[in-house]
């Protein structure tokens, strides 16, 4: 089962296999007033800073949650005005009301949310928003690719594994999040866009997903390798805007 302490092994390389997040999120948050300066963030889950950075640059006071220790260290290293609590979501000390968004980017998935939902609401000022997004690699609406094909056939070689924190789709994430009553939908916008990937990129990105063994991102690269040496990818990026009931 995967566990997120893979992610803890290599921080430095979580950081520099992960690509950003698209410039349209962004342009997303800032329309919706939550990137303006001097709010209070709360990043959940914060890794090397993917989100903490550009929150930061926004002129946000951040406070990021992160367990793994090797990451927190980088992400200190990286963003010194941070503060930083090195904790799981679940255990970590917050102050009510203290923050005007909470942010959880592409970890939502690895939180109990029984525990975080009412931590979160109870963190959040009275008119605080609790922004969830994640990027799904691969846009099940985008013409099948050759690389899709060779990442479907790498994929379809594996014994089947039951994945229990997988919540299904946007709609059933939104459902989960909204299930114990204290957080309502506000919006739901989906981003949808393309990056070009060399070998080396490809085996550095696939090599941060936690149900990728070694073998099958060699296979990966190789693949790269074989359809002539960059690949075009097209991924998606589900943002769920919630305001506290």
């Amino acid at each position: 089962m995967p566990d997120p302490g893979h992610f803890d092994a290599d921080p430095s390389g979580y950081e520099a296999g992960r690509p950003p997040y698209p410039d349209a999120l962004w342009a997303r948050l800032r329309a919706l007033g939550v990137l303006r300066p001097g709010l209070r963030a709360l990043d959940l889950g914060a890794g090397t800073g993917q989100a903490t950075g550009p929150l930061l640059t926004a002129g946000l006071s951040v406070t990021a949650v992160e367990p793994g220790r090797r990451l927190a260290r980088r992400l200190a290293e990286r963003f010194p005005a941070v503060d930083l609590r090195v904790a799981r979501t679940e255990d970590v000390e917050l102050s009510p009301s203290g923050y005007d968004i909470a942010v959880a980017a592409t970890s939502i998935h690895w939180m109990d949310l029984d525990v975080v939902l009412p931590r979160v609401r109870e963190a959040l000022a009275a008119d605080g928003r609790f922004l969830v997004w994640r990027t799904e690699f691969g846009d099940p609406t985008a013409s099948l690719t050759p690389f899709r094909e060779r990442v479907g056939e790498i994929v379809g070689r594996r014994a089947p594994v039951v994945d229990v924190r997988r919540r299904g789709g946007t709609a059933e994430l939104a459902q989960a999040l909204t299930a114990g009553g204290l957080f309502a939908v506000e919006e739901i916008d989906v981003t949808r866009w393309s990056l070009d990937l060399d070998e080396a990129q490809v085996r550095a990105l696939f090599a941060t997903f936690s149900d990728w063994n070694e073998a099958e991102v060699a296979a990966a690269g190789d693949a790269v390798r074989d359809l002539g040496g960059t690949v075009r990818e097209h991924y998606v990026t589900p943002l769920i805007v919630l305001r506290g009931t």
